[in-house]
């Protein structure tokens, strides 16, 4: 049976480091698709940034308050600079929006130091990359550290037009290499079959990356777990739950183990809005329970878990828990606060 592996942070084993910022330049910005726009990231005085490695994401502080996860796509082995990507949304909450129309080269921009919530498995006989759209981006990365390395991968891209693709120049060597399947314009029905003979052709030891829109990231591993043996999948979610409050849900009570001090949630608050407007010090990112910025210890009760960051595993042992957008099982929840 297929195990899944939701992207998550070093965070669990250093906290600090995801505090770690750092101002770069913007050293060009170049166009991709109609959607997409690519942006190098370099030094303002032209020296080496912190080393990372395939399927590493930084945070981009566009705004007070607008803070939002890319990730690196280039080679892990170019020191001198960072490339993202950023797809304008239809809908966007105001990061794609910011970074398609109020960035230009030259500009500077705070990010924090690469985190890697994505990583690769070097003891896989085999890799399989399958992206989604503007999914691509990590598993370029994951490509060239592979190629780099002589690793043996393959990469499937799925896209809904051709002219949507993008990325002809990273995905240039990819392809010389006979490593590159691009699908375009499949329907449901078609994109589903194209996967799962993928995924029937893998060789044991094989590990499966996937990075794109949830149906897409779901189809994967339910597929992989169709094929009747182990397929570990990982996948990366930059994409938060639709619902995390409302009147509907019920309210508890918040110990913080350091004071003392219990703090009523009510139904339309999350936990971090309460702790902050208390004046408790929590650092807070994407408040969707994606990037892992908030994570917090649970000394008692049963957490809620909305979150797309932490893996099951983590999930079940309830000793984590996402305040921006997770609840309480019990009607009292401590937090190692």
């Amino acid at each position: 049976m297929a195990t899944i592996s939701w992207s998550r942070s070093e965070a669990l084993m250093e906290p600090d480091a995801r505090s770690e910022t750092l101002v770069v330049r913007i050293g060009a910005i170049t166009r991709e698709t109609d959607e997409i726009l690519k942006f190098v990231l370099v030094d303002p005085n032209g020296g080496a940034l912190p080393g990372f490695a395939a399927g590493a994401h930084v945070d981009v502080h566009i705004a007070p308050g607008l803070t939002r996860q890319y990730s690196l796509l280039n080679p892990p082995g170019e020191g001198r600079q960072y490339v993202i990507a950023v797809k304008r949304e239809p809908q966007s909450r105001g990061g794609s929006a910011a970074m398609h129309g109020g960035l230009a080269p030259d500009d500077l921009v705070r990010i924090g130091s690469p985190r890697n919530s994505f990583g690769l498995d070097h003891g896989a006989a085999h890799h399989l990359l399958i992206a989604g759209g503007i999914g691509i981006t990590p598993l370029l990365c994951m490509a060239h550290q592979l190629a780099a390395t002589g690793g043996t991968y393959t990469l499937a891209y799925f896209v809904r037009a051709p002219e949507l693709a993008g990325f002809a120049e990273d995905l240039a060597p990819i392809a010389r290499a006979g490593r590159l399947q691009l699908h375009a314009g499949l329907n449901a029905e078609a994109t589903i079959a194209a996967m799962a003979g993928l995924l029937a052709r893998q060789p044991e030891g094989a590990h499966v990356y996937t990075c794109g829109p949830c149906p897409l990231m779901d189809a994967v591993g339910e597929l992989a777990k169709a094929c009747g043996r182990d397929l570990p999948v990982h996948r990366e979610d930059f994409t938060a739950l639709p619902l995390i409050a409302g009147p509907d849900l019920a309210a508890f009570e918040v110990q913080l183990a350091q004071s003392g001090e219990i703090l009523p949630i009510p139904p339309e608050r999350t936990i971090a809005d309460v702790l902050i407007e208390h004046g408790v010090a929590l650092d807070t990112s994407c408040e969707q329970g994606m990037c892992g910025t908030c994570l917090t210890r649970v000394l008692g009760g049963v957490p809620e878990h909305r979150d797309t960051f932490l893996s099951e595993e983590e999930r079940a042992a309830g000793d984590h828990i996402l305040p921006c957008v997770s609840r309480s099982r019990t009607p009292l929840l401590v937090l190692d606060l």
